[in-house]
């Protein structure tokens, strides 16, 4: 049973596709499912990911293949919603029920995709695994004014005036917390290192910046109908080849012979080790899941929003957990990403209403027409 869709347009000028006969209350709250999801990815992922490597983790390939490794998830999911559909089907009627929408031209795009994601994710995890959280969350939020460029170049992204306040406001932002970074560098770390890891992590907040409009190419380049349930599928082949680019990256590195001693090793215990990477691997799917999520649901402009607003979230999380120094451009960084974050929202919230008073106005011009007509 392959579903309708029609398709909804934001300020930005962008479409997203939407399933047909989907209330607007439905959309909305799959987009806040979708929001949330990549709220408890983008703060806890960061401070998962680092956990490990204070406490006497030091594999970078490991760390990026847990980044992907939770698609598994995704099948279960997948299956449960077959299961309904083809219920929902023999009460409708309908056609047999498809267990696989995507073709073979879209599969081997997001493929891609995933290889490209599975590079970004070493880079990350190599940010990480030499920075703290606060430096690397900062750097990360760079990725936003990559993902407004190269969402011009690809997807053709319209900015008005309030997105484009608020793509100001968050790169200020980030740029406010980039005082306070001379002081940075972790204990016995070499400046070398340091170096290095904040070189790899603006590359990953370069690439990510152009993953996040690519999907939404994607999107709008499949030749065919794009349902909620299909980007359960995107997200799943795309986690699958990342996790398996990082798994080349394992082999190669002999992270598999390691993981049984590093684990007996690691500060908190054995059994903390294993929790932590089950762990992670759930909390960063729950980043992809929602990132995309958000893409099919409105634009990507607006997960790189998302993602940039809780850089001051993540920020306050490191201080609370890793005891980093909150300074006073972290306060200042916080207001600007929140009136960044408002200015957005603001300007959907105006062309919304826009939108809806300019639907009214040419239904009563109809009806009044209609009306005129009618009496002659």
């Amino acid at each position: 049973m392959m579903e309708k869709v029609t398709t909804t347009t934001t300020t930005t000028g962008t479409t997203a596709p939407m399933a047909a006969k989907v209330s607007p209350a439905a959309k909305k709250t799959l987009l806040i499912l979708n929001c949330i999801l990549l709220s408890i990815g983008n703060c806890g992922g960061p401070l998962i990911m680092r956990l490990y490597f204070i406490h006497g983790g030091n594999r970078v390939w490991l760390s990026s293949f847990l980044e992907t490794a939770g698609w598994p998830f995704i099948v279960i999911v997948l299956i449960i919603l077959y299961f309904h559909r083809r219920a929902a089907g023999k009460n409708g009627n309908n056609k047999r029920t498809t267990f696989i929408y995507m073709r073979p031209r879209l599969f081997f795009a997001v493929a891609f995709v995933g290889v490209i994601t599975g590079f970004d994710d070493y880079l990350y995890a190599y940010g990480v695994a030499r920075l703290p959280v606060s430096t690397s969350a900062l750097i990360i939020a760079s990725q936003l004014a990559f993902t407004a460029f190269f969402a011009y170049l690809l997807v053709k992204q319209k900015f008005t005036a309030y997105s484009v306040n608020a793509v100001v406001l968050l790169t200020v932002g980030a740029g406010v917390l980039a005082l306070h970074t001379n002081s940075d560098r972790p204990e016995g770390e070499t400046k070398k290192q340091y170096v290095m890891g904040f070189v790899l992590t603006v590359a990953a907040a370069v690439l990510y910046g152009f993953i996040l409009p690519l999907i939404e190419l994607t999107y709008n380049k499949a030749k065919q109908a794009i349902t909620y349930t299909l980007v359960l599928e995107i997200q799943m082949v795309m986690c699958l080849f990342a996790t398996i680019f990082c798994m080349v990256g394992m082999i190669i590195n002999n992270d598999f012979k390691v993981i049984p001693r590093e684990a007996r090793d690691f500060d908190l215990g054995e059994t903390k080790y294993y929790i932590i990477m089950c762990f992670s691997a759930l909390i960063w799917q729950c980043f992809f899941l929602g990132a995309i999520g958000v893409i099919f649901c409105a634009s990507s402009l607006l997960s790189g929003i998302i993602i940039a607003v809780l850089l001051p979230v993540t920020e306050v999380l490191a201080v609370v957990f890793y005891k980093e120094k909150f300074q006073a451009e972290k306060g200042v960084a916080l207001v600007l990403s929140l009136w960044g974050f408002a200015s957005y929202f603001y300007g959907e919230y105006k062309f919304m209403k826009k939108s809806k008073d300019n639907t009214q106005s040419t239904q009563q011009s109809m009806e009044l027409a209609q009306a005129n007509y009618s009496s002659v």
